[in-house]
């Protein structure tokens, strides 16, 4: 009976800790079925998890301040002139083709030289007004539960990877816990001889044993000495230094990216306030270059035409951006620092703020995971009935 009550408290663990995150999409037919509890809530979970990243750790100012608008220019330079070359051509030709191709080749590649002259210039000014309210064009939070909302297997990996021990503990300390239970069952067995002990201690040991688990993860937040006996602190607090490298790495290589910042800075909810500021600079370059012949140009092309010529280069340049940025990638990764920013960020944290980058996956229907190791628990005490039965025939 302690063996089996042990191997009740290890399985019964497993289960629970699987129903955690699996499956990640709904299997069955409501009302009857399961999703995991992690991507069931998806949303929610996303959200706290992004909360503690983004107001405690890390911020939009920091990610951004760190670039040298100077450096990421030069490092994107040779992309974004080839991008102008043709970008002046095409609009060139698509505004005014009978003009552009009566002009000598002479004069076509001076006008698109004066234009790549200014295109460092170009990103130079906006990465410096970016700098300067970088709220207005790149939502952090948004961006970071945007993607593990729509990739569910990310959001669970955080979690798994950030407790990946305390899930093993609480595996792995389902089985003593269900040895010693099963041991005064036994006892009890002997001395009562009453069948429905049997699956009344499966149900007890189902439950107390997922229950006494998620409690030695979390409690106590500091070394607290039991019975004079042993010292205890929550594994999860204990494993802090080795809790925050693992989550600095998950969340600079998965989530914070080079690439998933520009992607969202371009194509974000707030991505027409970036490419007003490049209209600006784009109009700004243009009204420039163009000098004391503006009003000969608006006379001999229209004014209209004009407006959409500058409207065409900006739209253009936006278009090219995303593979001109991608050059800055691994600039960006090692200045913007994101791993060791948050393994420092993390060692300051309260421990209440701490605990709040994992126990979100376990208070979440907590209940139903605790009382599925007790209907399981319950489910092999039945079947102790049958061995003993079979036994003792």
């Amino acid at each position: 009976m302690p063996f089996i009550a042990a191997a009740i408290g290890y399985l019964t663990k497993l289960v629970a800790i699987e129903m955690m995150f699996k499956p990640i999409e709904f299997v069955g037919r409501k009302p009857f079925g399961w999703q995991g509890v992690v991507p069931r809530r998806a949303a929610r979970m996303a959200g706290i998890a992004t909360d503690t990243m983004t107001n405690q750790l890390i911020t939009p100012a920091e990610i951004f301040g760190r670039l040298d608008p100077r450096r990421v220019a030069k490092e994107i330079e040779q992309p974004l002139v080839a991008a102008i070359d043709d970008i002046t051509r095409e609009v060139a030709a698509a505004t005014q083709p009978d003009l552009w191709e009566a002009l000598p080749d002479r004069i076509k590649d001076l006008i698109v030289a004066r234009v790549r002259r200014q295109a460092p210039q170009l990103v130079e000014k906006v990465m410096q007004q970016v700098q300067t309210d970088i709220d207005s064009v790149f939502d952090l939070k948004g961006m970071v539960v945007t993607n593990l909302v729509r990739d569910k297997a990310l959001l669970n990996k955080i979690f798994r990877e950030a407790g990946h021990q305390e899930f093993r503990f609480i595996a792995r300390v389902g089985a003593p816990f269900g040895f010693a239970i099963g041991v005064i069952q036994t006892v009890a067995w002997a001395v009562f001889r009453e069948p429905l002990l049997l699956p009344a201690f499966g149900l007890i040991t189902g439950w107390a044993t997922d229950w006494l688990a998620l409690r030695m993860v979390f409690r106590p937040m500091y070394p607290r000495k039991f019975f004079g006996l042993f010292t205890w602190q929550g594994l999860f607090f204990k494993r802090r230094a080795e809790v925050a490298r693992d989550y600095g790495d998950l969340i600079a290589k998965e989530i914070i990216t080079p690439r998933r910042v520009v992607e969202a800075v371009l194509n974000g909810p707030l991505s027409d306030r970036l490419f007003a500021l490049v209209q600006r600079e784009v109009h700004r370059i243009i009204d420039s270059q163009v000098g004391l012949a503006r009003p000969l140009l608006v006379v001999a092309v229209g004014g209209r035409r004009y407006q959409r010529m500058k409207a065409l280069v900006t739209l253009r340049v936006m278009e090219r951006l995303p593979e001109a940025m991608a050059h800055v990638e691994d600039y960006a990764t090692d200045a913007m620092d994101i791993r060791n920013t948050l393994m420092t960020k993390m060692q300051q944290l309260s421990a209440k703020q701490f605990e709040r980058l994992l126990r979100p996956a376990f208070e979440q229907d907590e209940w139903i995971l605790i009382a599925t190791g007790a209907v399981l628990g319950f489910a092999v005490g039945e079947l102790q009935i049958l061995i003993v039965e079979f036994l003792t025939r």
